[in-house]
Parts: C-alpha cells; structure tokens; sequence
C-alpha cells in the first residue's frame, strides 16, 4: 500500500505495541518505526510521523512534525503535554484513561487494609518471637470518600461497596455511578472529607487543583480519618499536610504520588510520623504496555477508518 501513514513509537518497550498492530491485521495499513525512550527522532521521522505513541516530547518538537496528526500519551495524565507552550492546536491528544484499571483499584485496597489490618505490626512482632493480641478494625460500615471518581474511582468505588462500605465522591459531571451512595459536584469537596472516614485522591494535575488539599479543606476531615492520594501529587500542599498530620487533625495519610519524583531524601514526608511514602506503585502493572496496547490498537483503527478516538484529551479541563 502506497502513503501509508508511519506510526512512531517511542517507548524503550514497543514490542507489545508492535505485536498488538500485527494481531490486529493493521501491519499493512501503517508504517511503523521505533525510537528509544532517550533518542530524539531522524529528520525522516520528524518529517513523515502521522502517528505518535509516546510518554512525553521536548519542547520545539512536534511543530516540525508537520504530518502529525495524533499523539497517543502512553500515561493518563498529560500536565507535561498541556505544558507545552508549541503544542499544536489541531493535534489530536488521547491519553491512557482508564489503562490503570486493572492494578491501581487493588493497591489502593491494599492501602485501605495496611491502615485497618495490623499484619504489619504483627509481621514485626514475628522478629522478636513476639504473640501479642492485635484486633484489625473493619472496613464494613465505613465511609469511603472519592474524589475523582473517574474509571479508576468508579473501579474502587464497586470493590470498596462489595465489603461493606459506603462510598459517596465527586465527580465534575454529578452523574449517578454504580456502587456510590452520593455523587457530588467538586466544589462540595468539603461534604465528602467530612463525612469519610477514609478520603482516596484520584483527582488529575489541573490549574483547579493545585495545591486543591491545603489546611482549610483539611480541617473538614474527622481526626481519625485517612487520607490517600494516588491522583497527582501536585493537588496536595505539603507542608498543610504534614501539618495535619503532626498536630493530629486527620490520623494519617498514605502517598503513592509526589510533586518531585523520586521524593528528596530531605522532603519531611519520610520522618513524619502517621504518613506512608509509596514509591509510585498506584498503577505500574507486570503487563502494564499490553494494557496500553489494547487501547491504542483501538484507537489506530478508529484513526485509520476516520472514526473518533476514544480519551481524547479535553485541554481546556486539563485530562
């Protein structure tokens, strides 16, 4: 086939996606090339890319990628996309919505059993040959606030209902979601901190929600409630959080993301008693690009039967 659009992808993994084109039967309607996550592209690739998959692009980049119409962002959140002073208007920018499904929900039940469940403590007292009587607290009959109830907080939102709990959230559209008791606007926020006895963050990286966690919406929270992000580590202000922390407005917090990842050695969230540093395992999955592959082998079809693609990017609200 002749002017066959040429597919770039730039991931140091691209054999999944590779594999997903040829299962697919596409392998004869693009041209595909790859490049490493650290390489930048030839002036081939620069000029002729229709397709981009790709983590994220140098500033000065794709205004010379004239040909490109559709960039695939191997990750959900795309601040650095937007970020872009040269992002080109007409660019179509899907991202990895919903990819996180399958890993993030149980990690974030993995969390929410680490704070009732006393298997850690115990798993130190085995050290010292120590039997003490430990009683786990129930998550049946408590509250779990959603803020984001997004696919990832829907997800959540099922499992966390399947035990017990009572699930209320937010969500920008107030729409009625399977397995939540209340759906609230964002701008009741509050409501849902005071009601929770555990708060879950999967809100995205947005002007709106900067620093959106300070003193003043934590100061909604019950004293002995949690509170766990594993949204964007931007929307908590960090020293407002410690803060809670230390003088016992909330019980603790458990953080899987962070305004600078790796977290500094010298960041007060290491030697803050009551907060849990995870290094960021919300959402990496054994098979995580397999999971990506799937959706943008879908969305190559679509591109390539001129149909809409599916989680395109709404720049003006930010994901």
């Amino acid at each position: 086939m002749q002017n066959r659009p040429l597919v770039l992808l730039w991931t140091d993994n691209p054999g999944p996606y590779s594999d997903a084109i040829r299962s697919a039967g596409l392998a004869d309607r693009v041209e595909t090339d790859t490049l490493g996550r650290r390489d930048m592209p030839s002036d081939r690739q620069v000029a002729q890319t229709t397709v981009l998959l790709a983590a994220a692009v140098p500033p000065g980049l794709l205004p010379r990628m004239t040909r490109l119409r559709w960039a695939q962002s191997l990750t959900a959140g795309v601040e650095g996309w937007l970020a872009q002073p040269d992002l080109p208007a007409d660019l179509i920018l899907t991202c990895a919505r919903g990819t996180h499904r399958e890993s993030m929900p149980e990690n974030i039940l993995g969390a929410l059993f680490h704070i009732t469940k006393p298997f850690a403590a115990i798993a130190e007292d085995q050290k010292q040959s120590l039997w003490r009587h430990r009683v786990a607290q129930p998550l049946n009959g408590k509250t779990l606030g959603i803020l984001g109830l997004g696919a990832i907080g829907q997800e959540v939102a099922r499992l966390a209902s399947a035990l017990g709990m009572t699930v209320i959230g937010t969500r920008r559209r107030p729409e009625p979601v399977p397995g939540v008791a209340e759906v609230l606007p964002a701008e009741r926020s509050d409501e849902v901190l005071g009601r929770s006895d555990f708060v879950v963050l999967l809100l995205p990286a947005t002007p709106a929600t900067e620093s959106f966690i300070d003193a003043k919406i934590l100061s909604h929270m019950k004293p002995e409630a949690w509170l766990l992000n594993f949204g964007r580590g931007a929307v908590i202000k960090d020293e407002d959080l410690i803060a809670a922390v230390r003088n016992k407005t909330i019980a603790g917090a458990i953080l899987d993301v962070f305004r600078q990842e790796p977290l500094p050695k010298e960041h007060e969230f290491w030697r803050t008693e009551g907060i849990m540093v995870l290094p960021h395992i919300g959402g990496p999955h054994p098979d995580r690009d397999s999971i990506v592959a799937r959706l943008f082998i879908e969305n190559l079809r679509r591109f390539l039967d001129e149909q809409p693609l599916k989680e395109v990017v709404d720049r003006e609200a930010g994901y």
